[in-house]
């Protein structure tokens, strides 16, 4: 009797139930995104799309007959809050795998720390180059910001034909690596650039940078910028009568911008990471299903964040939770269809290859414009 209540309560153990499935454990992946301060928006646009990806899964019998367990933190673009939280996740939560639904600040930070832990991660949209050097743990499925840069150059000057060009450039290591491809790929190709100031995170007045700007009558404005400061120098743009093309980037990717910039967002084109006239059923599941949910579109931040999670719970079907082995998988994972497109494959240094999306606003909504694949462009470096 005494061996069969054993042998029954060991069972138990490792059964769980979960929306009428039978499960055989509980895999735990680790997730942290800003959900609230001023990055509030984009945090829980990441958290929503991840959670609809961890629902979509564990309703199909899991991972390998295996429930999904998001273990979710709040980084609030915090790094001494991002240190304590890679720990609680390694050290208490003892995940096999960790996405990053946040900005480059937090995710820089801890990518040490998860690679020296032998915990693989992956970042969905931050863009800062150090994330994948810290080790052969971390991943990246969005761009490097020097990358989007250039893509967002070749728009300016061959698609929308820009030769005299000024910048908005937001003061941090995203703008200032966004700065930096976008000047090369505009010089390459005759373009000058006569005008450009850096703003601080959180700059409200735009005016004096915009008078300056319609004084020098360019044939595009590139601004560089989270949300709010985009839609306020839009908006202002369109206030003082600027004239010129305005171009923006993944920054502006956000129904927040929208709703924010009103009309004067129409026709504002971006560099960016999702393409929402995309036909495959995958996409525009996706964007039914969220729109559904949470009553509002997704963003650039919630697909690729969901397909940053799909990488890890590809990886683990096929290799089982084990930490090394889902990084292996990821490391071979080739021609992944993902919401952002297809990743042919990641280098050697755990970044994507892929497309860069490019939308234009039309009627309050983002819609297809372009698409950047040439590989001088999008081919990440590997060392």
């Amino acid at each position: 009797m005494k061996k069969w209540l054993s042998g029954s309560l060991a069972g138990l153990l490792v059964i769980c139930f979960s929306a009428g499935t039978l499960f055989a454990a509980t895999i735990k992946i680790g997730f942290f995104a800003p959900l609230t301060g001023f990055a509030a928006a984009d945090g829980a646009s990441a958290k929503n799309a991840v959670m609809l990806a961890v629902e979509k899964i564990n309703k199909t019998g899991g991972l390998n007959g295996n429930k999904v367990e998001l273990v979710v933190y709040d980084d609030r673009v915090n790094p001494k809050e991002s240190v304590a939280i890679a720990n609680k996740l390694i050290e208490r939560d003892n995940v096999v795998a960790v996405v990053s639904g946040s900005y480059s600040t937090p995710t820089r930070v801890t990518a040490p720390i998860f690679n020296k832990s032998g915990i693989p991660m992956v970042a969905a949209y931050a863009v800062d180059p150090s994330i994948t050097k810290a080790g052969p743990y971390i991943f990246r499925t969005g761009f490097l910001g020097q990358i989007e840069g250039k893509a967002a150059g070749e728009v300016a000057v061959n698609l929308l034909q820009a030769k005299k060009l000024a910048m908005f450039t937001i003061d941090n290591d995203f703008g200032r690596a966004l700065s930096k491809g976008f000047h090369a790929r505009v010089k390459k190709f005759g373009g000058k650039v006569v005008y450009e100031h850096a703003f601080a995170i959180g700059t409200k007045d735009f005016s004096a940078m915009l008078t300056k700007v319609k004084e020098l009558s360019p044939d595009l404005l590139f601004i560089s910028g989270y949300y709010e400061e985009a839609a306020l120098a839009v908006k202002q743009a369109g206030e003082l009568g600027l004239r010129c093309k305005i171009l923006g980037e993944e920054g502006f990717d956000s129904p927040k911008f929208l709703e924010l910039a009103g009309e004067s967002a129409e026709g504002v084109i971006i560099t960016t990471n999702l393409n929402r006239d995309d036909p495959r059923p995958l996409v525009q599941d996706f964007l039914k299903a969220y729109k559904a949910k949470y009553k509002m579109a997704p963003d650039m931040v919630g697909a690729s964040s969901y397909d940053a999670f799909m990488v890890v719970a590809g990886a683990i079907r096929t290799a089982g939770p084990d930490s090394k082995a889902i990084r292996d998988a990821i490391a071979a994972t080739r021609d992944f269809e993902g919401l952002t497109g297809s990743i042919a494959r990641f280098n050697k240094l755990g970044e994507a290859m892929k497309p860069i999306q490019v939308q234009i606003v039309k009627k309050g909504a983002f819609h297809y414009f372009a698409h950047i694949s040439d590989p001088e462009i999008i081919t990440p470096p590997d060392k």
